[in-house]
């Protein structure tokens, strides 16, 4: 990215269609993109939130598979 806290969509499609294909979601619904979303807020602790760093980098690799989670329990909570 070329500004600090600029997402990238790398950061959340491996996690999104990771969690599709696992739970054979047959579509990307707006609450299945907001669990997402919230997983990745939910990847940082506070102790490294600061101005420039309010969203976890790109390399961190914790990030798809609790996005992947997040999306799989929401398919399974709404179908």
């Amino acid at each position: 990215s070329d500004y600090p806290n600029q997402i990238n969509n790398v950061l959340c499609f491996p996690g999104i269609f990771r969690g599709a294909l696992d739970c054979r979601a047959k579509a990307i619904t707006e609450e299945m993109k907001l669990a997402a979303s919230h997983a990745i807020a939910e990847s940082l602790d506070e102790e490294h939130l600061n101005p420039d760093y309010i969203i976890p980098t790109v390399f961190d690799k914790s990030v798809t598979p609790k996005i992947a989670e997040a999306i799989a329990e929401c398919h399974a909570k709404n179908h």
